[in-house]
């Protein structure tokens, strides 16, 4: 991975009038890294991506893309981007393979190449019109036209939105595709699970405040995490209650279970001490981390 930041956004906010849409917001995102931008409905993430594609203008703050200044109209840096909206529109009346012949005409490419392989690959029916197709053969559109340029930076924002489990799983391939030749990828999703299984990092914001920029193995080290020890005989709770990192600590028969914040190091000398016989560790999604983030931010 370069570290020449492919995206990076300096304190930017964008206001709309009262209600705020992001607020001082700063991260980076690098070269063959996929990014998981994630936040309640209204948090800011739709914002925040079109702030930084330039369909709306920001309040303050600054942005680059590729180096160049994302908050200025610059139609040669947008060829390098590629850009799926959470709100699919297309024109009816086209079929798939004019309406992307469209595109790519728009984007000065011939991309009739990538347009067949992935329509192929995500069996996406090409001679029908956009008017008869289903909600999930437009979104197969939509990620079409995000890729077909091979764009040096994507905006993913719900990419998988209404995609059946095959075209998904196509889908997860093809990103893994564009992360291997060094594309920069933001993507945003409601889907935890698939967020967790993609992404290095991720943003987590709520009410246009980012809550952290982490990698999940990390913010995993720092979530509380569930442990049962199974020991020969009953043994007291008293011997775990002391220990920095540890509470919640209850006694059931031979049994202790309690919640760990950071190292289990103590905890685990203690227990192989004690003639512990097993040890089940119950590790936190990422899910369970989004969740405890947005409730102690609203707390």
């Amino acid at each position: 991975m370069s570290s020449q930041a492919a995206i990076s956004l300096n304190h930017l906010t964008k206001n709309y009038g009262k209600s705020r849409g992001i607020v001082d917001t700063s991260f980076e995102i690098f070269p063959g890294e996929v990014f998981g931008f994630l936040g309640p409905n209204g948090a800011g993430k739709t914002t925040a991506i079109r702030t930084l594609i330039g369909l709306i203008d920001a309040t303050s703050g600054s942005a680059d893309i590729l180096g160049k200044d994302a908050l200025v109209s610059n139609p040669e840096l947008r060829a390098h981007i590629g850009y799926l909206p959470g709100a699919l529109s297309l024109y009816q009346n086209y079929t798939a393979a004019e309406l992307l012949r469209f595109f790519a005409k728009m984007r000065n490419r011939n991309c009739d190449e990538a347009i067949a392989d992935y329509s192929r690959r995500l069996n996406l029916d090409l001679d029908k019109k956009i008017s008869e197709l289903s909600k999930g053969n437009r979104q197969k559109i939509g990620v079409v036209q995000a890729f077909m340029h091979q764009p040096e930076v994507l905006f993913l924002d719900e990419p998988t939105s209404g995609l059946d489990p095959l075209a998904q799983r196509e889908f997860e391939t093809i990103l893994d595709e564009v992360k291997q030749r060094g594309a920069a990828v933001m993507l945003s999703s409601h889907v935890l699970s698939e967020v967790e299984h993609l992404a290095d990092r991720v943003a987590i914001i709520n009410e246009g405040q980012l809550l952290v920029v982490d990698h999940i193995s990390s913010l995993k080290d720092k979530a509380l995490r569930t442990i049962d020890l199974y020991f020969e005989a009953p043994i007291s709770p008293e011997f775990f209650t002391s220990i920095a990192g540890i509470k919640d600590v209850v006694a059931r028969g031979n049994a202790i279970t309690c919640t760990v914040i950071g190292s289990e190091n103590a905890l685990l000398k203690i227990a192989v001490d004690n003639h512990v016989v097993t040890v089940q560790t119950h590790e936190p999604s990422l899910e369970e981390i989004f969740l405890n983030l947005v409730e102690q931010a609203e707390a």
